[in-house]
């Protein structure tokens, strides 16, 4: 308290956050705080990996949502076959009188030749998917090796979980890291870690439900436009493309907290974001180039629309502070 001027107070929001320990106390709670993340991070992928299958479903929905409007009129036509052939399509109303009224998974007929009072007619067996689901997707997900199965499940256990584990982790490396801090940056700290785990979620659940449907959707046209099939995927490869996606889009949408807290320690103000937009605009859509996994133009804008307005929320958030230290300065 020496250097404090007689009769002032210290302002409690310079305290430190916590006690002072040496060396080798650091290093023991350096050795806890990673014996607790990689304990959490295994207990997390074992659990991704026991529940494999409901995670390739949940990782199936873009796909079967692109299906619903990439091809909507596949699924209101019943098709008739003969032999490897299809001979002709009906409407499902047309053929109300031959289909059952209860829900069914028929989806086509064939033309199977049959005695009738001594002789041979051809009658139409309907044919009934034991997998409803799969005969909606314009693209069929398969393995093609022996070990393709067990790496989509280490890849669903690995994407998985660092995804679940991830708010412990940062609860583990918080009680680590917050303590050497003073009140007014732990304070910072923590707000910025809040918002940054909802901008996270935003960004997987932006991917998830909208640019995922678009660039699969995307994809598939792009590979019929160049005289491809693209009705078979690898398992594998659809698995890593749509994690991988996600995680991008979760840590693109982090972007604000990155420019605030430039801006807090005084290398960025909202007149150099401000100049600094039409080059931004420039830079987002090369970065947004090299992070789509599909590569397609539309998907790339489409990822560089958040992210610019991101950008110009970050301009507002850093003009009301500096608008704010302002008013301060003046007394008011």
């Amino acid at each position: 308290m020496a250097d404090q001027p007689e009769g002032s107070q210290p302002d409690p929001e310079e305290f430190e956050g916590g006690p002072v320990k040496s060396f080798l106390e650091h290093l023991e709670d350096l050795r806890w705080t990673l014996i607790k993340v990689t304990a959490t991070l295994a207990v997390a992928m074992m659990a991704c990996l026991m529940g494999g299958n409901y995670l390739v479903r949940f990782l199936e929905y873009p796909l079967r949502s692109a299906s619903e409007w990439q091809a909507p009129k596949a699924e209101a036509t019943v098709a008739v076959h003969w032999g490897t052939n299809v001979i002709a399509r009906f409407s499902r109303t047309n053929l109300a009188a031959v289909l059952p009224e209860h829900p069914t998974n028929i989806h086509a007929f064939t033309v199977v030749p049959k005695a009738v009072n001594g002789e041979v007619v051809l009658t139409l067996q309907p044919e009934e998917s034991a997998f409803a689901a799969s005969q909606n997707n314009f693209v069929l997900l398969k393995t093609y090796s022996p070990i393709s199965g067990f790496m989509v499940a280490i890849k669903l256990a690995l994407y998985g979980g660092v995804v679940a584990a991830l708010p412990l982790i940062v609860f583990f490396i918080g009680q680590f890291v917050l303590p050497a801090l003073k009140v007014k940056e732990k304070q910072f700290v923590m707000r910025a870690l809040g918002i940054g785990a909802i901008l996270f979620l935003l960004g997987m659940a932006f991917c998830y439900f909208l640019m995922l449907q678009v660039a699969l959707g995307a994809t598939v046209q792009f590979s019929q436009w160049l005289g491809f099939g693209a009705d078979e995927w690898r398992a594998e490869d659809y698995i890593t493309f749509v994690c991988v996606f996600m995680l991008v889009m979760g840590v693109s949408f982090e972007l604000p907290i990155v420019i605030l807290a430039l801006v807090k320690v005084g290398l960025l103000d909202f007149r150099k974001l401000n100049s600094f937009r039409p080059y931004w605009v420039v830079l987002e859509l090369v970065i947004c180039a090299f992070l789509t996994p599909s590569g397609d133009p539309f998907t790339m804008i489409l990822m560089a629309l958040p992210l610019h307005l991101l950008y110009e929320i970050s301009i507002l958030i850093s003009w009301y502070w500096d608008w704010k230290d302002r008013r301060r300065a003046l007394g008011r």
